[in-house]
């Protein structure tokens, strides 16, 4: 488990993280969403310990991450910018790893390589993008570290290879102890895949939710009623986040079961009625817009 308890840090007159408490448990998809400044690079590389906090506590089960190489070696990190020697190659980089994890798997190493079409021969320097960062979540995969830490994995990854890479995720948990954390500024990039969403917003942690338990409790609604009188009568009834006409059609976002939310509706006798699914982003919308935030500029 990874907890975060009042972690500041500064860079000069930049407060990069203010005073954020956070918590990590074993073995779900955490994703860290925000814009760009937000804080999550600084966070990422405190957690894993490249950096130290200015103030508060970073703990990885239950022991202090920073010069602590016990801990440290149950932690793989992708930054956004892979680093790689000069003229390395594939197999180059993974006898590296393999000197600083124990756990390193050079045959699982060369299998992934082979099932993501890369050439572990290769010039690493003639790479796209997209190869680079998939060459990065295949070492970190190889490392069987306990932790993974993806600062926008995905960015530069192909519809197809960001598909690959969430199943290869999702095999891992079912196989083993592991957590990754994913970081990046776009919602719809974590929607299928994680099991936990945190909003940071200027350096702190602005939701954090299970996205089961947020997706139970938060429906949207659409329906028509024979009166006007009724409308106002079941805006009042409901826990109503949003709400919004179009003609005749009253659409509703509200928080509940679909259950509780959906015999509100009945008792109405309405002409029609329907659950509508709900996207993470319009989750976010209605919790944010509650907060006081408008999602659209956080995230724009």
């Amino acid at each position: 488990m990874i907890q975060t308890k009042n972690v500041c840090k500064k860079f000069e007159d930049v407060m990069a993280v203010r005073d954020l408490t956070l918590t990590i448990h074993e073995g779900e998809v955490f994703g860290l969403v925000g814009t760009n400044g937000a804080g999550k690079s600084t966070l990422l590389r405190m957690l894993c310990g490249i950096l130290k906090p200015d103030q508060g506590c970073i703990q990885i089960d239950e022991k202090e991450v920073y010069e602590n190489e016990k801990v440290k070696g149950k932690i793989f990190y992708i930054s956004d910018e892979a680093y790689f020697f000069a003229n390395a190659t594939p197999r180059e980089m993974g006898n590296y790893y393999k000197k600083y994890y124990p756990k390193f798997d050079m045959q699982r190493f060369s299998d992934f390589l082979e099932q993501f079409g890369l050439n572990k021969n290769s010039k690493i320097g003639n790479f796209s993008k997209g190869m680079r960062k998939q060459l990065s979540v295949i070492l970190g995969m190889s490392a069987n570290t306990e932790y993974l830490l993806c600062d926008e994995t995905f960015d530069g990854l192909d519809p197809v290879m960001r598909q690959a890479v969430k199943s290869l995720f999702a095999a891992e948990i079912m196989n083993r102890k592991f957590t990754p954390v994913i970081a990046s500024h776009n919602l719809r990039e974590l929607e299928d895949i994680c099991d936990h969403v945190g909003l940071l917003h200027k350096g702190g942690i602005l939701l954090s939710r299970d996205l089961e338990d947020m997706k139970f409790h938060i429906h949207k609604v659409q329906c028509v009623l024979r009166e006007k009188e009724d409308e106002k009568q079941l805006l009042k009834e409901l826990e109503v986040l949003k709400h919004e006409k179009q003609g005749s059609l009253l659409i509703i976002t509200a928080r509940g079961t679909r259950t509780e939310i959906m015999e509100r509706v009945e008792c109405r006798n309405p002409l029609f009625a329907e659950i509508i699914p709900l996207s993470l982003e319009e989750i976010f919308i209605s919790e944010t817009e509650v907060a006081g935030y408008e999602i659209k500029n956080l995230l724009s």
